[in-house]
């Protein structure tokens, strides 16, 4: 069977899109709605900088369709401030809030700081916590970049999430049922606009996922001129559900 797959953007909220993915005179509907119009996933970044309220969620849940996924993105309280330390106490605070939103909830994103080096015991303490879900992990320091990493990883079922981000791309390594993909703009961080060839590489290798049977989950964050949007939807016409 086919894996399913999953194209949207980093983030829904931005002004600057107005005019160019949002229609400047839409006033009936909430960004979301519109955003809800052209994709079927989005991976929420908010959760990152704070945890969005119980209402906010529900309003979130109510405005999409029934197959609409989120993704969202773990709090950096917990990514870079405690650097995973404390899972006991701090997974029982964000992971029960967050999965309110479990009946459109996707992976759960870990991304870590690029200062964090490789540190298997802490990793293990941090998953060994977690509860049942699909999780990815973005790994900003190559020390992770390891056969050690991944092996553990596989015996996890946890994704090793695949970025680009400012010339800089990660190993193309699968290591769960599903495969994470965050891509960040081609040139400068969160800037430009992929070209063809590269997106087309990118369809081949999602092509050859789905026929593994793995979901995909690719989100554009290159937000500079709604970039992200455009990209996320050439992506979406070259890999048609």
């Amino acid at each position: 069977m086919s894996g399913r797959v999953h194209f949207g953007t980093s983030g829904w909220t931005y002004d600057h899109w107005l005019g160019r993915f949002y229609p400047r005179e839409e006033r009936k509907l909430s960004r979301l709605q519109q955003y809800a119009r052209s994709f079927r996933s989005v991976e929420i970044n908010a959760s990152f900088y704070r945890m969005p309220t119980p209402r906010a969620m529900q309003a979130w849940l109510d405005e999409t369709p029934d197959d609409f996924v989120f993704a969202a993105k773990v709090s950096r309280f917990i990514t870079h401030r405690k650097r995973l330390r404390e899972p006991d106490i701090h997974i029982p605070i964000f992971f029960p809030r967050i999965f309110q939103l479990k009946p459109k909830l996707g992976p759960l994103l870990v991304q870590l700081p690029p200062n964090f080096r490789c540190d298997m015991g802490r990793l293990a303490a941090f998953a060994d916590l977690l509860p049942p879900h699909r999780y990815a992990f973005e790994f900003r320091h190559e020390s992770w970049w390891s056969e050690e990493v991944y092996d553990y990883l596989r015996s996890r079922n946890l994704a090793f999430c695949q970025y680009h981000l400012a010339g800089r791309l990660s190993p193309n390594v699968v290591t769960a049922d599903f495969v994470y993909v965050r891509l960040h703009g081609p040139g400068a961080a969160y800037q430009g606009s992929y070209d063809d060839h590269t997106l087309q590489d990118w369809a081949a290798w999602v092509g050859r996922w789905r026929a593994e049977g793995r979901d995909v989950y690719m989100y554009f964050d290159n937000d500079e001129k709604a970039y992200a949007a455009e990209d996320a939807r050439r992506m979406q016409d070259l890999v048609p559900a």
